[in-house]
């Protein structure tokens, strides 16, 4: 028998928001090739361009200051290059859980942590549930 894994659901990691009209922004999301970025992903925007992309706490462009977490998914594992989407992006006054979070490959707990106090600014808590 095939076993099937049921991946993160569209919106699954916001344990509170105030009113969808607030907390959440359509924007536009370069995902790299080769890429699925699930719902629970957590997003920076680039200083240059003003796109959001993966968060990493080791960037200098932006990329190191998480800015938002994606909504729902974004496909772009089929693509050879870079692509840039319109994705929904939950940028302030929600409560998400941590647990549901996605990160770049090689995360550790000292890149969550910052990532963290970066959403708090934006009174994007992420919380234990």
């Amino acid at each position: 028998m095939t076993s099937l894994t049921e991946r993160q659901h569209t919106g699954e990691f916001i344990v509170d928001e105030p009113s969808t009209k607030i907390s959440r922004q359509k924007v536009t999301v370069t995902v790299a090739a080769s890429t699925r970025l699930q719902p629970g992903h957590v997003l920076a925007k680039l200083s240059a361009s003003g796109k959001y992309v993966e968060y990493d706490n080791s960037g200098s462009d932006g990329s190191e200051a998480a800015a938002g977490v994606l909504y729902g998914e974004l496909d772009n594992s089929a693509g050879g290059a870079p692509a840039d989407f319109t994705g929904v992006v939950v940028t302030r006054l929600a409560a998400v859980r941590k647990a549901d979070l996605k990160w770049f490959s090689g995360a550790v707990d000292a890149d969550k942590t910052a990532a963290y106090a970066d959403m708090a600014t934006s009174l994007l808590i992420a919380v234990d549930l």
